[in-house]
């Protein structure tokens, strides 16, 4: 299996140990801990799994409590809080070598039709196929890809492309807005299950979304001047969607203090359609 994409569905399918239990893979790779994206993304599957299947996922919040150890499973734990009428709450607990490293609630409801509609229109930025890809840019400015990022490229699940650029140097941030905005896509087919997109575009929200928080301190490329890490992740789901299919994720950090930064992101398809609303607290000490 080479393509990332079919990597990413086959990484969300979990194996059902028991009822209301379920144990996820985690890759060994050269990071220092697990994904907070990947965990989030297969704790929901857990969570979508034991309920009914007219239920689409309407909201999430989340903690990161601990790293998790990559190469090592991750076992959840669903309890099923409540199923009423209209909507379903599953709460769920990632376990990795007997100690809790997250935990999350996620709340379904069964699609209703609303007394009226409004949004907030995205920003104007250019259109995705116009914009080189993060390796594009990179050999670009660097005139090679390094081998690091290249293998890194290999194995990512998603497209990304940055509207800003990537922001190389201090000049490039000087009085910078705490915002990004990149376009982001699955690199191949994810198939037809909908909680598969849900989950999918739930991996993808915890790549890029600090970065608002960065901007206005460090470029977004070469060596980090910081640690970083998630606290916490919420989101709410407005519309279907495709994760396969190009989304703008614009993002903004309305303040950073006492070693904490906030970010907010919107997740809008092609025609402008608000898709997904996004909140994540990330912590920052220096290095």
């Amino acid at each position: 299996m080479t393509n990332p994409a079919e990597r990413l569905v086959d990484l969300l399918d979990l194996e059902q140990i028991e009822v209301n239990i379920f144990r996820g893979r985690s890759p060994h790779e050269s990071l220092q801990r697990v994904f907070g994206g990947q965990v989030a993304g297969q704790a929901l599957v857990a969570a979508g799994r034991t309920t009914e299947g007219d239920r689409p996922v309407h909201s999430l919040h989340a903690y990161f409590l601990r790293p998790g150890r990559p190469g090592v499973p991750i076992v959840y734990q669903v309890e099923r809080v409540r199923d009423g009428r209209s909507f379903t709450t599953r709460r769920v607990t990632a376990v990795q070598q007997g100690r809790t490293i997250f935990n999350l609630t996620a709340s379904f409801h069964k699609p209703e039709q609303g007394p009226f509609e409004h949004q907030l229109p995205p920003r104007e930025v250019p259109d995705p196929e116009s914009l080189p890809t993060v390796s594009e840019e990179v050999r670009a400015h660097l005139g090679v890809l390094p081998e690091q990022l290249e293998r890194m490229a290999r194995r990512q699940p998603f497209d990304i492309r940055y509207a800003d650029g990537l922001r190389w140097s201090a000049e490039e941030i000087k009085d910078a807005e705490p915002r990004s905005a990149v376009w982001m896509r699955a690199v191949g087919p994810l198939g037809d299950d909908p909680l598969v997109h849900t989950c999918a575009l739930t991996y993808a929200s915890d790549m890029t979304l600090l970065d608002a928080v960065r901007i206005p301190v460090e470029p977004l490329w070469g060596p980090r001047n910081f640690d970083m890490a998630s606290l916490d992740h919420a989101m709410w789901f407005h519309r279907p969607f495709r994760a396969d299919e190009w989304f703008l994720y614009d993002q903004e950090s309305p303040i950073a203090t006492g070693g904490r930064g906030l970010a907010r992101g919107r997740i809008y398809d092609l025609e402008g359609r608000l898709l997904v609303s996004v909140v994540q607290e990330g912590l920052f000490r220096a290095l």
